[in-house]
């Protein structure tokens, strides 16, 4: 028998499936396709990889065999038992050192748990996310690969050279370990729920608010386009309002306003309530979803329940649109300033080494949420990678203080309109708390010790013979109240 030339397997061929195996071979590697119906195997060698070097597999264990060791072989299939499956049918062909790669979609715990119980049994486990969709898993994706950090060196080349390239950086590094790669991409796919949610809400405020047509927002997108909002999400937005159906309309228009979703966003605002970061964004982001699938209770209350009456515009304009951008981008600063944050507490919970440089820069390239904005995150964490947060560096800071006058005044317009900006508008709240030395939560410690005794803590320097510093104090507010307190519950 030959000796094996195959340099990586991949199962699954869907269109992603197929579309990174065709990268692959476009950079120089020889790929083995396998895929449970083995017609699509034959199928797919037949058509999509008709004279390229990429060969095909009917079984496991032929694609085992065909595989140079360390054997590394892809998942690309449905997050959950499939997984789990599949790595079951592999454990027993396999030898030390060999390297098992789930691309798909997984929850960061499962990828905890593989690493755990693969690098057990002598094997390595890598979750890696993989974003861009269709066209980037085919031309170039932002690749998130952790897990077992042995696992590294041997897959390094092929990863970096299939990933998007940005000023001949590819948009992949290592991210860190166990389930820190799923954890990355569940972060990103949480700020893309943001940032779609913020350019919803810029288009309808131009929409309802100022009167424009969809031709004309597209071109307003257009324009940002070119400044510091250039991304991709812009710039498909732009495409999409131009888009006319064969009756000449904008097509957008006629699209049911029932936004579904697949739980990534949940899952990041779930973590982000267990871990105690105030990811509000993301989170109000999932929620806009939520109200959104309300529909035939949203048509009901817009008979019943009576806003604002709309007045026209009668402003400048072109102010607005100016005052619209920068509130765009000083939401945008504070979605992804929550995101880091975010990381940064699950890596320290977890014992995670991320690098959020690489990690912006990751995503610069190649994914849904790419943008110029992310070599600003790059750059702010290359000059201090233990950030506490982007709103303390240089250029976002200043960023921020000069967006604010524009910002303020589109939430207020907006609020004064009857639009609802959820995204807008918690951005702003937050901001305004997190700037806020006092905040208001010495009323809800008292309450809390009214009601329950689950006493409060004094101010430094408010101290005196009853009320002492550093300790949980409980008070008899009524003078009918006992002393015994409850247990504190500190967020």
């Amino acid at each position: 028998m030959s000796a094996p030339t195959g340099d990586i397997g991949l199962i699954g061929l869907a269109v992603m499936g197929q579309n990174l195996i065709l990268n692959m071979n476009d950079k120089g590697f020889t790929v083995v396709a396998y895929n449970r119906t083995t017609s699509k195997v034959d199928h797919f060698l037949a058509n999509e990889a008709k004279g390229t070097k990429i060969q095909g597999a009917h079984s496991l264990e032929e694609l085992v065999s065909k595989l140079k060791k360390p054997r590394k072989i892809i998942l690309l299939v449905k997050a959950g038992q499939a997984v789990d499956d599949f790595i079951s049918h592999l454990e027993p062909l396999l030898e030390k050192g060999d390297i098992i790669i789930d691309g798909g979609n997984s929850h960061y715990p499962d990828s905890i748990r593989r690493t755990k119980e693969l690098e057990a049994k002598g094997l390595l486990f890598v979750g890696s996310g993989v974003s861009g969709g269709e066209e980037g898993a085919r031309y170039g994706p932002s690749l998130m690969p952790g897990g077992s950090p042995a696992a590294w060196p041997a897959i390094k080349e092929i990863f970096q050279k299939t990933a998007a390239q940005v000023n001949g950086e590819p948009c992949c590094d290592w991210v860190g370990e166990t389930g820190a790669g799923h954890y990355v991409k569940m972060v990103h796919n949480g700020i893309e729920y943001g940032d779609m949610q913020l350019i919803a809400e810029a288009y309808d405020i131009l929409k309802r608010g100022l009167g424009s047509t969809e031709d004309e927002i597209a071109e307003i997108f257009t324009q940002w386009n070119k400044g510091v909002l250039d991304s991709f999400l812009i710039e498909i937005t732009s495409n999409i309002l131009k888009f006319k159906d064969d009756d000449g309309q904008a097509l957008v228009t006629k699209i049911l306003d029932k936004a579904g979703q697949k739980g990534t966003g949940k899952w990041t605002a779930i973590n982000a309530l267990d871990a105690g970061i105030p990811v509000t964004l993301i989170g109000e982001a999932v929620f806009a979803r939520c109200l959104s699938a309300l529909k035939d209770e949203r048509i009901r209350a817009s008979k019943v329940i009576a806003g604002p009456q709309k007045e026209e515009f009668k402003g400048d304009k072109k102010q607005f649109i100016d005052d619209l951008e920068q509130a765009l981008y000083a939401s945008k600063i504070i979605s992804y300033t929550q995101g880091f944050m975010l990381m940064r507490q699950t890596a320290g919970e977890l014992g995670w080494n991320l690098n959020y440089a690489g990690i912006a820069q990751m995503w610069r390239g190649g994914c849904i949420i790419k943008s110029v904005f992310l070599g600003d995150i790059t750059a702010a964490y290359q000059k201090n990678p233990k950030l506490e947060s982007l709103l303390f560096d240089d250029f976002f800071n200043k960023a921020v203080h000069k967006a604010q006058p524009g910002w303020r005044r589109i939430a207020a317009q907006a609020a004064l309109w009857g639009i609802p900006t959820p995204a807008f508008s918690t951005a702003l709240a937050f901001f305004d708390g997190y700037r806020s030395e006092i905040v208001p939560a010495n009323i809800l410690q008292a309450q809390r010790d009214y009601f329950g005794a689950h006493t409060f803590r004094v101010l430094p320097g408010k101290e005196n013979a009853k009320l002492k510093a550093g300790e949980d104090i409980h008070i008899n507010w009524t003078g009918r109240g006992g002393n015994v307190s409850a247990s504190t519950y500190l967020a």
